[in-house]
């Protein structure tokens, strides 16, 4: 969007850009540009919050005003409000001892009661773009990681494919198990509980290695989808 920005004005249009890695932005200089500190894929802020984001949005608006430049790049001065840790949220687990097929499989039994709470109190959830349930999921996981190579369970879905999805479903499982227990935990506390504690994690991270490694080119366009490049440990 910073590059697009040029071609705008170019052609008349004045333009302002959302920032969220600044250094890119400083990279591409687009010709106005508001910085935000926030979490990817949250450019105006936390969801739900309105009358926050509508401020990151008039921030942004109020940029057009200033004259064109080489380039504008103004900061947000607000981090956003759920980014402060609770302290009193608990996961809705204890981390997992053993990293393996059969602790993948019996931690998302364990986690089931809560995504169940979840999905009633939340009414909703954005598990389901496999059209796979979460049990099935974890079993075409868990045979990977016992050394199988199975073939897609979903019709007309390639293998690779139906295994990326089938790790994203069970990304979003294990996330929204972990809002049932009550308090509101920051992302990075979630972050840190999934990447840091459970056997899902370390699931993720021995197929997306396996797959990095193969000789199916499809396997390692996937692979790095499984495991976010900020929680991705040296090979």
């Amino acid at each position: 969007m910073s590059a697009l920005g040029h071609y705008l004005e170019e052609a008349g249009i004045a333009s302002v850009a959302i920032a969220l890695i600044r250094p890119q932005a400083e990279n591409t200089k687009p010709p106005r540009a508001l910085w935000v500190p926030f979490e990817l894929g949250r450019p105006i802020g936390p969801p739900s919050d309105a009358a926050f984001q509508r401020r990151v949005i008039f921030a942004a608006l109020g940029l057009l005003n200033a004259s064109k430049a080489e380039s504008l790049i103004a900061d947000f001065p607000d981090d956003d409000p759920r980014e402060t840790p609770d302290h009193s949220w608990q996961p809705p687990i204890s981390p997992a001892l053993d990293q393996n097929a059969d602790a993948l499989e019996e931690e998302l039994r364990a986690l089931a009661p809560a995504y169940a709470q979840s999905c009633i109190q939340r009414g909703r959830s954005t598990v389901g773009l496999s059209g796979l349930a979460p049990a099935a999921c974890g079993a075409f996981l868990a045979a990977w990681l016992r050394g199988d190579a199975p073939e897609s369970p979903v019709p007309g879905m390639s293998t690779m494919l139906a295994l990326r999805f089938a790790a994203d479903d069970l990304k979003a499982f294990a996330l929204e198990a972990a809002l049932a227990g009550g308090g509101k935990p920051s992302s990075k506390q979630l972050g840190d509980w999934l990447w840091g504690r459970t056997a899902l994690a370390a699931a993720l991270d021995t197929i997306r290695r396996r797959l990095s490694a193969g000789d199916d080119e499809r396997g390692k366009l996937v692979a790095p989808f499984f495991v976010p490049a900020l929680r991705t440990k040296p090979d």
